[in-house]
């Protein structure tokens, strides 16, 4: 067996960025139209010296469950394989990969936990393996405080999803979304899975729209609580709430440029609303849009040249495009007579919205000329479609199971699934960046 390098990041201390050689097999072309899922094995976790096996089998359900999110795999967990596989754990050497032949899997993922002597403090290895070519592909170790178990297994299965289809995953990222309270609406974050959700504003009243700052730092989102709808400003924790545009009338929608330096968003103006831009200060309020219609949603290019919106100039509610200075309007929504919520892909190729057919409402992807429309939905109504970071996933809400819930899915429509497990009452999704 070759020489195995290993990487020790300590969790939230230093600063990780995973390499890839220009040489390096894609296993799966997820931009494909269409594709099968890799059968991934899941061998049984070691428990190194006094490690508790309850801790490693929390390791293990955490990453069983971030590989079937994703939608890029097949897992074939312990139970599934054959009875003479089911009692090797740990990591198995080049030498005896042909023994993991008859598991059925093409990729195999082995691993071991270790707790340090102070129970505070824990280790957490993994090696890839490539059963077909019978190779080894990666292998790391990850070290941190005990109480950052699900950011280094997040970590891990990141790195899978990279070696395999040649981008990181999104494990490590966040959702936020609204979600009802009482007689309001509070804002909520949550794991990019809908584990670890947590209250962010707490002041009884109607909040809406989240958007993140680039940095993720902060989240912008509209809030009644003086009664007329103002923009504010919270630290992802829920602290320092500020208020930062209270013109009269609405101030809504909030959408922040790729730098962060500048936030769109829609304002009342002289009886009906436009899209306004502002510094992160709240300063230079600069007028975009001049129609005799409603303009709403702006929506920023990845390249931050363009701003994707929706107006009733034409009559009904469509997609339209500028330049971010507020020149050289264009249509792209045609089909339909209601179309909103553009979300503008992270990779540039698509955005995605809202559009009404047949008496319902249903997420839609085109490209950025107004071409190649697809519609991803099916059932029940679908709004406020919001791209991962990395423009391979989709979070939305939806009602198809009674109350409105948030859904995530594929960029393709692929692999629908609920992110939250209440009653109803969540919608306004909002998919932050990596955090690292």
């Amino acid at each position: 067996m070759k020489k195995m390098r290993r990487f020790f990041l300590f969790i939230l201390c230093i600063p990780f960025v995973l390499p890839f050689s220009a040489e390096a097999r894609v296993y799966l072309d997820i931009n494909a139209p269409t594709f099968v899922q890799i059968p991934i094995v899941l061998s049984k976790w070691k428990s190194m010296d006094r490690t508790p096996p309850s801790l490693t089998s929390r390791v293990y359900e955490i990453l069983k469950s971030d590989l079937t999110f994703s939608g890029f795999f097949r897992v074939i967990d312990v139970e599934r394989l054959p009875l003479s596989l089911q009692k090797k754990e740990g990591i198995p050497t080049t030498v005896v990969l042909q023994e993991w032949m008859p598991s059925g899997g093409e990729i195999l993922l082995a691993g071991d936990t270790a707790l340090e002597s102070d129970g505070l403090h824990l280790k957490v290895r993994f090696h890839l393996f490539d059963l077909v070519e019978q190779k080894h592909l990666v292998g790391k170790q990850y070290e941190g405080q005990i109480q950052n178990l699900r950011a280094m297994v997040h970590r891990i299965s990141d790195e899978v999803v990279g070696q395999l289809t040649g981008e990181k995953g999104v494990h490590n990222t966040r959702i936020a979304f609204t979600q009802i309270q009482g007689e309001g609406k509070e804002i909520f974050v949550a794991d990019f899975d809908g584990a670890n959700s947590k209250q962010v504003t707490q002041n009884r009243s109607i909040n809406l729209s989240p958007a993140w700052s680039p940095d993720g730092k902060k989240i912008a989102y509209t809030s009644y609580l003086r009664r007329n709808p103002d923009l504010y400003l919270v630290d992802m924790d829920g602290k320092n709430p500020q208020r930062f545009s209270d013109r009269p009338g609405v101030n809504a929608s909030p959408s922040w440029s790729p730098d962060g330096k500048q936030i769109a968003l829609m304002m009342a103006m002289e009886g009906k609303t436009e899209i306004v831009l502002m510094d992160n200060n709240g300063g230079n309020l600069k007028r975009l849009t001049r129609s005799h219609g409603n303009e709403a949603s702006p929506s920023w290019s990845p390249d931050g040249k363009n701003i994707a919106f929706v107006s009733d100039r034409s009559g009904s509610p469509q997609i339209y495009v500028m330049t971010s200075d507020g020149n050289n309007v264009r249509r792209l929504s045609f089909d339909g007579s209601y179309n909103t919520n553009p979300s503008w892909s992270p990779k540039g190729d698509r955005i995605a919205f809202c559009a009404r057919v047949g008496g319902q409402f249903h997420i839609v992807t085109m490209t950025p000329e107004g071409t190649g429309l697809q519609q991803l939905t099916s059932s029940g109504n679908n709004e406020n479609p919001s791209w991962s970071p990395d423009g391979r996933y989709l979070a939305f809400s939806s009602t198809r199971t009674g109350g409105s819930k948030i859904f995530v899915m594929n960029a393709n429509g692929f692999n629908q699934r609920p992110l939250t497990s209440s009653k109803g009452g969540e919608s306004n999704s909002a998919w932050s960046r990596r955090f690292e």
